[in-house]
């Protein structure tokens, strides 16, 4: 099971992938929406935002925060390390139920070239 430094250090590098994509995928991460990602393994959350191309963590919380984040993932811990280090595809994932994406179908729809 992936510790809460791993996850922390995961979402780190997810960050520094997205700030250093290009093309659509840089237009898709440019949004500017609160982000929350829940590792349901360890019962916590990172919240935080998704700004400028990068994910900033401001927190984690133990368990499912009160206010919902405008872009929600849900995963296990190992799970969200293995898709970070490319070695589990997001959109099997996601269609296996292994992944939960929530937000606006706006932000969806531009989220969708990140898949």
């Amino acid at each position: 099971m992936a510790t809460i430094e791993e996850c922390r250090s995961a979402l780190e590098k997810l960050s520094d992938n997205l700030a250093g994509a290009e093309g659509d995928v840089r237009t898709a991460a440019a949004l500017d929406r609160s982000l929350s990602c829940r590792v349901t393994d360890l019962d916590i959350t990172f919240v935080g935002r998704l700004k400028d191309g990068r994910i900033e963590v401001v927190d984690t919380l133990q368990g499912t925060p009160r206010d919902k984040a405008q872009i929600r993932l849900t995963m296990a811990g190992d799970d969200l390390v293995a898709m970070v280090d490319g070695e589990l595809n997001f959109a099997k994932a996601w269609s296996a139920g292994r992944v939960k994406l929530e937000a606006s179908f706006r932000d969806l729809f531009r989220l969708r070239t990140l898949l």
